[in-house]
């Protein structure tokens, strides 16, 4: 989910957009459109530390040096799950309306059947919170059962997936930038060297740089 990675990065630490960019895999204008909340949707963020994927040491080195590229961290190998229902520690065990009320919200698409496997619930639970006459529905708060702790965000990854192809759902793709992709690359590095030019001209006469272009104007271009 590298879109939702770049989204919790953007809004929770200092890194730059290259930095974010090269390690969700994107380009840097895709980065600037989700900092710029330009994106057709709004991303839930994906905390990469929780999934195992960065370490907060990591993410430190990357913000003290705009150079650095961040590493992936190998993940702890999954543990694969034996037959039964999934126990559930009983500190968690109160969180789990939260979680299937998240589900039902942001994933319609998942059957009651494969809610309760994820979260290890019965369908009369989950039936009594889709159609609100669970007892204490008016306490319920629709949470991300992965934050919750609930299940893994692999584990909820491939039941969305699953789900949605026998749905016959496709993921939304992202459309602006295609076509003139190439074009309007090449115009931003055209932009930022006149900007350095620019600059450094104007240091050399005492005058001030002028601002340099962001991607979001040229979006409107």
């Amino acid at each position: 989910m590298p879109h939702a990675t770049a989204s919790w990065l953007v809004d929770n630490t200092s890194l730059s957009f290259e930095q974010i960019a090269d390690f969700c895999g994107l380009h840097i204008l895709e980065v600037q459109a989700i900092a710029d909340d330009t994106a057709a949707t709004k991303l839930t963020g994906r905390d990469p530390v929780r999934a195992h994927e960065l370490t907060m040491e990591e993410i430190e080195k990357g913000q003290a040096d705009p150079d650095y590229r961040l590493k992936m961290q190998k993940g702890p190998e999954q543990v694969r799950r034996t037959k039964g229902p999934r126990y559930t520690p009983v500190s968690k065990r109160q969180d789990k309306p939260d979680g299937i009320a998240w589900i039902i919200r942001n994933h319609p698409e998942i059957s009651d059947g494969a809610i309760g496997k994820l979260i290890g619930t019965t369908r009369n639970t989950i039936a009594a919170i889709r159609d609100r006459t669970h007892w204490n529905i008016a306490n319920i708060v629709p949470k991300d059962p992965v934050t919750l702790g609930l299940c893994s965000q692999r584990e909820l990854d491939a039941l969305v997936a699953k789900a949605a192809k026998a749905a016959g759902l496709e993921a939304p793709t992202d459309e602006r930038l295609a076509g003139d992709r190439e074009a309007l690359i090449e115009q931003l590095r055209a932009e930022r060297d006149q900007a350095t030019r620019d600059a450094e001209i104007a240091a050399g006469d005492g005058e001030e740089a002028p601002v340099e272009h962001t991607a979001e104007t040229l979006f409107k271009q």
